[in-house]
């Protein structure tokens, strides 16, 4: 049936004809398919789905849309990739009803959980986008006011995705209300310290998109007040190893262009002071305390000076005062023995 179907839009109307779209949808769900079969199955949908307005719309009837989302929390990555590539073929079709992909509040979430998974979940979700322009935007926002933590920070992960580097998008953010507030006011209140460090850090990478993108003035209050601390608050010490990486990652793509958010960091909480720690993985106190934390510390030491190098790097870009800092400062001496031996510094 796959080789049969290939560019060939006659056989694939025959097959539709003599009834194989329920037969694949039926083989597609039963569980006493091998994922190999299952994976087939949704290759040969998505070839069907590549033929004409009339194929799509026999699919739908069929049910196709349920049939695939079920497929997305298989634990098979083939599988995934084969159900979310026909989902984007159906769904970039003008005659697809877009609101068939928000029937079921859970599946956006999903979606943005399944970017991570391979280079190509990304290819072909990231073509869902385009229905940010019809609606999608408010569907997702409603989602941060779920009573379930996991389907928020999904969301949250959504609009950090989308914002990043997207002018459009980040715009559209801006004017969304969600229960009578505007978005960037609702990420502004996930910033706050009492809140889980994994939801402050995706809200400030969410505002930081959005200011980088142009959405937000890089003068406004909730960058200057809120998310510029925020991230620096995630370069202390006390935070988790992963959390600082990402912290002072983001914190160097919100400094990197602007010369007066550079001197604000600067003078931050001590956090050129923070970032010579950085160069202190492993310790022999944390080989004496807790000799996992150590192995952990030397698998991911390279992250943490990578991390450091950029935000020294935004930190310094414009400002000679701040080079100066820097340069003669206590932050020196790490920088100049990892770079030279790219060992820790003593």
């Amino acid at each position: 049936m796959k080789n049969a179907v290939i560019g060939n839009n006659k056989q694939k109307a025959n097959l539709i004809v003599l009834g194989a779209v329920p037969r694949l949808l039926y083989l597609l769900q039963q569980e006493t398919s091998s994922t190999e079969l299952k994976t087939e199955c949704a290759v040969v949908l998505g070839s069907l789905a590549m033929g004409t307005e009339n194929n799509v719309k026999s699919l739908l009837d069929c049910h196709i849309i349920p049939a695939l989302l079920q497929g997305l929390l298989s634990t098979d990555l083939k599988f995934i990739e084969a159900c979310l590539r026909c989902l984007r073929t159906i769904f970039t079709s003008p005659v697809t009803p877009e609101e068939l992909l928000y029937t079921d509040a859970t599946v956006i979430p999903h979606l943005m959980a399944l970017l991570s998974r391979s280079r190509y979940t990304q290819e072909y979700i990231y073509h869902q986008t385009i229905l940010f322009n019809h609606g999608a935007v408010q569907n997702i926002a409603h989602l941060l006011t779920s009573a379930s933590y996991k389907v928020r920070m999904q969301a949250l992960k959504c609009f950090s995705v989308l914002a990043f580097e997207n002018p459009q998008v980040s715009m559209t953010l801006l004017n969304v209300l969600v229960d009578g507030e505007l978005l960037p006011q609702i990420f502004v209140k996930m910033l706050q310290r009492d809140k889980p460090i994994e939801m402050q850090l995706t809200s400030a990478k969410c505002l930081t998109y959005m200011c980088r993108a142009g959405a937000i003035r890089t003068d406004d209050t909730c960058i200057v007040l809120k998310t510029l601390p925020c991230l620096v608050r995630m370069c202390s010490k006390e935070r988790l190893l992963e959390e600082r990486v990402e912290g002072a990652e983001t914190l160097a793509y919100l400094l990197e262009a602007d010369v007066e958010l550079q001197r604000i960091a600067s003078i931050t909480d001590h956090l050129i002071a923070m970032l010579a720690d950085y160069f202190k993985y492993p310790s022999s106190v944390s080989a004496i305390t807790d000799i996992k934390r150590l192995d952990h510390d030397l698998k991911h030491a390279h992250e943490l000076r990578q991390a450091a190098f950029k935000l020294y790097a935004s930190l310094g870009a414009n400002d000679e005062d701040i080079r100066k800092k820097v340069s003669p400062g206590e932050g020196h001496a790490p920088v100049l023995t990892a770079s030279k031996q790219g060992v820790t510094s003593t």
